[in-house]
């Protein structure tokens, strides 16, 4: 992180039919239109076509989205791209938060200038249709993705080498890398289950094994690999050791990622996260008696062209001693947050209600509330027993904050530009693109104490 304001990347502009994209993010072609419930034709101005499962309408000079909920469509008051594929003249921040079209003065190709609301993709990753594990059946025992959705804020991001974060989720938690660059998927032994490490010990007998994928959960395909180059790291991170991080879950063995300086993860074409002022929850397990001071052992939403765009182009959930921006009580280790030059322990500094935590296991939660809002909370607790505590509930650290100008990138073990002399063990950690409830973050923690405290 450095300490600039006042540059800040264009993204493209997606979600209407037609429209040109970034990368290889080109929207679906093909099904129909709807007018006034009749089939829309070229006539009305409106490519007929189905974006990401979503039903899109014809207007005079654009197609807008009439279902969605991913947090990213246009919402009332949000201006689509015109048929066309161009952005709106000037762009416009829409209703639910995020920001389509191209601020004054900038171009969808390159940088912006000063504007204070950089441009946000809307409708970012068109032709991904997610496709989440089902739920588990009435009355059966709810992992902390199956507890977020219906809280209302499904997962978008569900990483972890330890478990399944679905009841039901029966895929591929993580790929291992020998030397001689073969690979194998680690999965649940069955599923809503722990990694199947004997599999894991049977592939690295007799090499050297990294983990080179963090598999996503969620459905939106949002895996984690090692960061490519960035503004404080400009080589490609390292991936992790596979063997650097066992532990003992109750009577199973896992293993953890084991973030050294140089190690760190990323996603930076990340679908369904929370961009410019949108909401969000993330948390994450990690061991509470690995870390250092150094920036920054991140889990969560970052810049998606690693680097630094400028305060609030971030926010990600942070376990360790670091001082250089803010701090808690005493020593730390603390949970912060990093929202981009800064990691916070609350709104100013130092933030003596943020306290230092001793936990074997430690859970690490951040929340930014809603557009308009300037709120967030962080919470912190026992990944092994007891609740959730709360040590910040209130507005963002300064004006450079508000509002948030999030990316929605996702990244593990380095900060949004790439920093990566973090140190810390990580186990599990999921992102929504909503504002939990109390009652499903207590949820969800009960859950974790029910796997890292069992003995």
């Amino acid at each position: 992180m450095r300490n600039a304001i006042g540059v800040f990347l264009v993204l493209g502009v997606l979600g209407a039919c037609g429209a040109t994209s970034v990368g290889s993010m080109d929207p679906i072609e093909g099904g129909t239109c709807s007018k006034n419930g009749a089939t829309a034709t070229a006539a009305d101005g409106c490519t007929p076509c189905t974006c990401a499962a979503k039903v899109w309408k014809c207007q005079p000079d654009a197609c807008e989205a009439t279902t969605g909920g991913d947090g990213q469509t246009p919402a009332s008051g949000g201006e689509a791209p015109t048929s066309n594929g161009a952005a709106p003249a000037g762009g416009e921040v829409s209703a639910s938060g995020g920001a389509v079209g191209v601020p004054a003065g900038g171009s969808s190709s390159g940088i912006t200038g000063t504007d204070p609301n950089p441009v946000v993709v809307a409708g970012h990753c068109a032709r991904t249709v997610p496709a989440p594990p089902e739920p588990p059946p009435t009355n059966a025992s709810k992992r902390p993705c199956d507890i977020y959705a219906e809280d209302g804020g499904p997962c978008v991001a569900a990483h972890s080498t330890v478990r399944a974060l679905y009841a039901t989720y029966d895929g591929p938690l993580y790929q291992l890398r020998s030397a001689d660059n073969t690979t194998r998927d680690i999965g649940p032994t069955v599923a809503g289950g722990f990694a199947d490490a004997a599999a894991h010990d049977a592939f690295c007998a007799g090499t050297t094994c990294t983990i080179s994928v963090i598999y996503d959960q969620s459905g939106q395909g949002n895996h984690l690999t090692k960061a490519p180059p960035g503004g404080a790291k400009t080589t490609p991170g390292n991936e992790a050791l596979a063997a650097a991080a066992p532990a003992a879950v109750g009577s199973k063995k896992v293993y953890g990622v084991h973030i050294v300086p140089g190690v760190g993860y990323r996603n930076n074409d990340a679908c369904g996260t929370a961009m410019g002022d949108a909401a969000e929850t993330m948390y994450m397990v990690a061991a509470g008696d690995v870390y250092n001071g150094g920036c920054c052992f991140d889990y969560g939403n970052m810049e998606r062209n690693s680097r630094d765009n400028g305060e609030g182009t971030a926010e990600a959930v942070y376990f360790g001693s670091n001082t250089i921006w803010g701090k808690g009580a005493g020593s730390g280790p603390w949970v912060m947050g990093d929202l981009e030059n800064g990691l916070w322990a609350g709104n100013v500094t130092p933030y003596a209600s943020n306290l230092p935590i001793d936990h074997k296991y430690v859970t690490a939660m951040l929340k930014g509330d809603g557009p308009g809002k300037n709120h967030w909370t962080l919470k912190s607790g026992d990944a092994q027993g007891g609740t959730l505590i709360m040590p910040f509930d209130g507005a963002r650290p300064s004006f450079r904050y508000d509002p948030m100008r999030k990316e929605g990138g996702v990244g593990l073990g380095t900060a949004g530009d790439n920093s990566n002399a973090g140190l810390g063990n990580f186990f599990e950690g999921v992102m929504t693109a909503h504002y939990s409830s109390n009652e499903a973050d207590d949820a969800v923690q009960a859950d974790i104490v029910s796997v890292y405290g069992a003995r």
